[in-house]
Order: structure tokens, then C-alpha cells, then sequence
């Protein structure tokens, strides 16, 4: 059970709607009929599953309550708990693209959700990655489900296949398909190189009522009319993007919302060319600004350069999983 983008941080929800016909609203009995009969679902709250959150999820975008541990530890913990879940993974971001933003809070956030699961007899980990950048390229709704294709196809971004594979790892482990993570990594790379996790996407996005052919034909996921691309304005070495700046730029081109029930533009968003650490060359492209018009555009790509740091020295990328905590 899944959740609509809140601040500067996009929502699985409003990712995947931007498949045509695909369907995220279930009745309780549904979603667990739909859990049993094709073993994969993505869903959001209503009026029979976790209604509470739903009206507090909405109300935290608006009251600057969005970091607030003990909201978010009950907003992510009960739709888990309602969607029946015996083992959870829980994938906690750290960094300037994360309401947590040290190591420490995401520690304190992860313990607090481990504690949480224990008392309803939940096996739950908690993956504690790196968002001081963004993860992947690609920012926006219909792009960020582009690259989850093209990361399905064996041409994904290597830091979010590596991050794909260790939490998918962790999962399978606590899922007791793998008698350890390593073995369950093991055999998330073999499903991913034949060939078979894409054929599960497909069933997938056909039983959630999606058009399956976006599997192999992603032109079919909304385009946007306008694309700039932004190029690099020096020599030298990416030292820093500011995964938070990335994502509010997102927000302001319509990829987010930032008044309660505005709609979403699922075209637009950003996908970013060098990541922290890769040396760039003066005129290299370093950015590609999807956008609905010229102005929202200039006003992206202008926003959009004050969030790189740059340095005449080699730069060390961060490290991508910070740790690992188990229940």
C-alpha cells in the first residue's frame, strides 16, 4: 500500500497512474482477493483500508507536518499492517532528498517502524540509502516509470539497479524464498536477465487494469511538449546535486503538488545526465528539463543549475547503502 507525493517527494502512486487504465483503488476484500490471485499489487488508501491516513497524509502536505517521525512512522506502518504483511522491507532515504536528513534520524525513524512491526508479530528490515542525489536519472512521474522499464529491459541507471537488488534481496530473504540476502540477490539478477521480472511487470500492470504493451512500448506513457536540454556550464567534476532542489524543480514544473488536491502533470520532470563524482566537459549535456512550456522551462533550468556543486578535483560518488538494521 502506497501514497500520493508529499512536498518535494514524488508518490508511487501518482508514478504508476500515469500507465494508461492503470488502477490503484481497491475495496479490502479486492485487494486481498487481488493479493492471493496474481501475488503483486500496488494500492492506495480508501474508505475500507487505513481511511485515517489517507485524510492525514493529505492534511501533512499542507501543515508542514510532512517530517514528523511519529506521523510518518504510522502513515507508512499501518497501511503495511492493514495490507496483511507478515515481512516488511522498509527502504528509508537519508539525505537532502529525504525527510531524514541524517543518519541519526533515519536511524531513530527505522528503529521506531522495527518496534512497530514487532508488536504485531511483523519480521521487518530496514535499508537505510543515500539521497543527498537523486537515485536513478530520471524525476517525474511517467519518466520515472520509463526508467523502471528501461531498468526491467537491463538498461537501468547501475546505481538504482544495485539499490533494486539489495532491497529485493533483503525481501526475498525475509520472505524465505532465499535461505540469506546474498542468495536472494542471486536469484533477483537471474529474474532480471532472463527475462522474467519484465513478464511479471507486464501481468502486473494487466491485472491493475494498465495497457501491458508499456512493458515494451514506453511512448505510450503521456510526453511532455517541451524538452530542453541543459548543458554544462564548466569543466570539472560533479561534487554535489541537491536531491531536494531537484525535486522541488520537479514540483514547480507540475510533477508534484504543492496545494492540497491539485492535479498532477504525469509528462513532466527532469532526467539528469552525470551524477556526483563524473567528470564534465563545458557544453556536455547535463540535464534534460520535460516541461509543459518555454517559461516553466527557463524557470527549471535555472533553478536546476544552482543545485550542482562542482570541483576542478576528483570527486568520491556516496556510497549508496548506508546500513542495514533487522528486526
Amino acid at each position: 500500500m502506497s501514497g500520493r507525493g508529499l512536498g518535494f517527494s514524488g508518490g508511487t502512486l501518482d508514478k504508476l497512474e500515469s500507465i494508461p487504465g492503470f488502477r490503484v483503488s481497491f475495496s479490502q476484500s479486492e485487494f486481498l482477493e487481488h493479493a492471493r490471485k496474481h501475488r503483486l499489487i500496488v494500492a492506495g488508501q480508501t474508505a475500507d483500508l487505513v481511511p485515517a491516513d489517507g485524510l492525514l497524509y493529505a492534511l501533512r502536505d499542507v501543515t508542514a507536518t510532512v517530517p514528523s517521525l511519529p506521523l510518518i512512522a504510522s502513515s507508512i506502518m499501518s497501511k503495511k499492517i492493514a495490507g496483511g504483511a507478515n515481512a516488511v522491507v522498509l527502504d528509508v532515504k537519508v539525505g537532502r532528498g529525504a525527510f531524514m536528513e541524517t543518519l541519526e534520524k533515519a536511524r531513530e525513524l527505522a528503529e521506531l517502524m522495527i518496534r512497530i512491526g514487532k508488536r504485531v508479530g511483523q519480521d521487518v528490515s530496514a535499508v537505510l540509502s543515500d539521497m543527498s542525489q537523486p537515485l536513478g536519472r530520471a524525476v517525474g512521474n511517467a519518466l520515472e516509470v520509463r526508467e523502471a522499464i528501461d531498468t526491467l529491459h537491463n538498461q537501468g541507471p547501475a546505481d538504482l539497479v544495485e539499490h533494486c537488488l539489495i532491497v529485493g534481496a533483503e525481501m526475498a530473504f525475509l520472505g524465505h524464498a532465499a535461505s540469506t540476502p546474498e542468495e536472494g540477490r542471486r536469484r533477483l539478477a537471474q529474474a532480471l536477465e532472463s527475462g522474467a521480472a519484465l513478464e511479471a511487470f507486464r501481468r502486473w500492470v494487466a491485472a491493475q487494469g494498465g495497457d501491458p504493451a508499456v512493458a515494451d512500448d514506453p511512448s505510450i506513457l503521456p510526453a511532455a511538449p517541451v524538452v530542453r536540454h541543459v548543458s554544462a556550464p564548466r569543466d570539472g567534476y560533479v561534487g554535489g546535486i541537491d536531491a531536494r532542489e531537484v525535486g522541488l524543480a520537479a514540483v514547480a514544473l507540475g510533477a508534484g503538488r504543492q496545494r492540497k488536491g491539485e492535479a498532477i502533470d504525469p509528462a513532466v520532470g527532469i532526467v539528469l545526465g552525470p551524477k556526483v563524482g563524473d567528470a564534465v566537459q563545458r557544453g556536455e549535456r547535463l540535464l534534460t528539463i520535460h516541461a509543459r512550456d518555454e517559461n516553466a522551462a527557463e524557470q527549471a533550468q535555472q533553478r536546476l543549475l544552482t543545485a550542482y556543486e562542482w570541483s576542478d578535483e576528483p570527486v568520491l560518488a556516496p556510497p549508496l547503502i548506508l546500513d542495514i538494521i533487522r528486526s
